[in-house]
């Protein structure tokens, strides 16, 4: 039975915002030097007949969600596309319930047949289902601000049986075996819902980034903002670095850890972690590295938090069996987190931990916390180089997750200037001030953005629906 509160999408405004970054960024064997975050505002309807409007944000991070030979310009126009579908799918979805009942049911039966359709018209090499979610994850953010906002309450005051038809049983399944048992549960009950306003920030040491004096080119941006790493660590204290390495050539990854490390024992860095980036094929390679690590540099090795996804994305495809590597350090999903089942599969095949991301949809990573926790299993919240509105969910998440440390947040290093007028409203979360970002200012409903505050003159629309 429905409840009063319930709501259903009307219509949907969508655009498209370029952005290009100061200092190129590798992902894999990618550098990018722009990308295009997707927007969309969007109209839902109450069951009471009052209507609100909510928005989303999301980086179309082509390199992230779509590894390919294909030409950047090919895929980020196929996502581009990809959204535009979308926005007519939302404006016209008919399911009507909570954000989290409107969005599963969106992903699990609308999701999958708009791909398969996508793919057999380009007759091209298909998208991938990550690249669907990425797309997705705007609408099912703005349809979770819009609920708020028709409620007049923060978001994360509505995941209960108040607001919710459904438990947490009727989506999702346990571990056979694991005594965990989702009858009569929320995700309310596996959130930390008293959040903490500032968080520790970590910094992406990228994969082409100079690190030291040596690395220079000389074709550094002089625009105020600090370009290597022990600039970086004095101006915003940082306290947490996580390396990106190449995953296909071991003396390097060894090499550069070691030095990154070492430039952090200098700055008074406590933390590290290693993302390998879906590289790797062979447990023996990170192995093998943590084991030199251990024995060469135990320092460094002690302040290893964790290891973020060494192997391909598709678990499905390259089922690896990873327990070695998680004896050694806890072990992190990423690109492969699609969802709860993802995270299901990940558990048996050793992993640890989730790195939750709101580009994956603000419902999918609520339910994979839900399933990660109650099987004992670590969170984080990672960063997708979140700029604009999209950083606002994301640190919303990070904050209510209780993740093993802070949040990644990365876009004051790529495109700081992009969110210069969000941040005139929310200072402390587009600067990373004594290692953390400040969530203070974040206390309106839905996400809290303050749309109208931060009065963004937007490009024309690309589409509107409804």
């Amino acid at each position: 039975m429905g409840k009063p509160t319930d709501i259903r999408c009307t219509a949907t405004e969508l655009y498209f915002l370029p952005v290009h970054t100061r200092m190129p960024l590798k992902f894999g064997g990618e550098v990018v030097t722009y990308v295009t975050c997707a927007r969309v505002r969007v109209t839902v309807k109450v069951a009471d007949g009052r209507e609100a409007e909510g928005w989303g944000e999301t980086p179309l991070s082509v390199t992230w969600v779509w590894p390919s030979k294909l030409s950047y310009d090919a895929r980020h126009d196929a996502l581009k596309q990809f959204c535009q579908i979308l926005a007519r799918s939302w404006a016209g979805f008919a399911q009507t319930g909570h954000p989290i009942e409107v969005g599963n049911d969106f992903i699990e039966h609308e999701l999958p047949t708009l791909l398969k359709a996508f793919n057999a018209e380009r007759n091209a090499e298909p998208m991938p289902w990550l690249a669907a979610l990425v797309c997705c994850s705007l609408f099912d953010i703005a349809v979770h601000d819009a609920y708020g906002r028709a409620q007049g309450v923060p978001i994360y005051q509505t995941y209960n049986s108040r607001f919710m038809s459904r438990s947490l049983a009727d989506l999702l399944v346990p571990a056979k075996g694991s005594g965990v048992d989702f009858h009569g549960k929320f995700p309310g009950d596996f959130l930390t819902l008293k959040r903490p306003d500032t968080l520790a920030a970590w910094h992406l040491v990228g994969g082409v980034d100079p690190i030291d004096e040596s690395e220079l080119t000389g074709t550094e941006p002089k625009d105020g903002h600090p370009v290597l790493l022990a600039d970086w660590i004095r101006t915003d204290g940082l306290k947490c670095l996580k390396i990106k390495l190449r995953g296909n050539d071991a003396a390097w990854d060894y090499t550069r850890t070691v030095k990154v490390g070492q430039i952090a024992l200098a700055g008074g860095v406590d933390w590290l972690t290693a993302d390998f980036n879906c590289m790797v094929t062979d447990p023996a390679y990170v192995n093998e590295i943590l084991d030199r690590l251990r024995d060469e540099h135990p320092r460094l090795y002690g302040m290893l938090l964790y290891v973020e996804q060494p192997f391909p994305y598709e678990l499905e495809v390259h089922r690896i069996d990873t327990h070695s590597v998680s004896a050694r350090k806890p072990l992190f999903l990423d690109e492969s987190a699609h969802d709860w089942k993802h995270v299901a599969l990940g558990r048996e095949l050793g992993w640890t931990g989730v790195a939750l991301k709101t580009c994956k949809t603000q419902t999918g990573a609520l339910l994979s916390l839900c399933w990660a926790k109650a099987h004992g299993m670590t969170l984080m919240v990672q960063d997708l180089t979140n700029p604009m509105l999209a950083q606002i969910p994301h640190v919303l998440l990070a904050a209510h997750a209780g993740t093993i440390m802070g949040v990644e947040t990365n876009a004051m290093q790529f495109y700081p200037a992009a969110s210069e007028i969000e941040a005139r409203v929310h200072p402390g979360i587009y600067q990373r001030r004594n290692g953390q970002v400040d969530l203070s200012t974040i206390t309106g409903n839905g996400f809290g953005y303050e749309v109208k505050r931060i009065g963004r003159d937007l490009p024309p629309a690309a589409l509107s629906c409804g």
